[in-house]
């Protein structure tokens, strides 16, 4: 069984930056994807970013692309979303979830470990 661990998140300025962690463990396939929602859990959660394990293939929404990055802590078993140049609209509860390999899907569904949410407020 998989378990998921949110960390970082909080309050921000317009233009700055926060970082998200989510630390995995009990991993039970060699081939997971790791993604990060906002809005909700599960269904009509609205994908933001997402990596693949092993080959590290990412995916960004068009919102976050060349402003947010996703990638893996190997030595923490984290993935980690730093987010940068913060917009006000990017204020939300962010959530970390964990699905089955084969390639990344921006469609909520397909995941089956969700987080309790984290959240993330970008003051203007």
């Amino acid at each position: 069984q998989v378990h998921l661990r949110e960390s970082g998140g909080g309050l921000a300025q317009a233009g700055g930056s926060l970082r998200l962690s989510c630390a995995v463990s009990g991993r039970p396939t060699s081939r997971y994807v790791v993604g990060w929602f906002r809005q909700t859990r599960g269904p009509g959660a609205k994908f933001v970013a997402a990596i693949s394990w092993p080959s590290d293939s990412t995916m960004y929404a068009d919102s976050v692309k060349g402003r947010f990055t996703i990638s893996r802590d190997n030595d923490q078993n984290s993935v980690l979303l730093q987010m940068n140049s913060l917009k006000p609209e990017d204020t939300d509860i962010y959530y970390c979830a964990e699905g089955p390999g084969g390639g990344i899907s921006q469609d909520p569904r397909p995941y089956d470990t969700w987080e309790q949410g984290i959240q993330v407020t970008v003051a203007s």
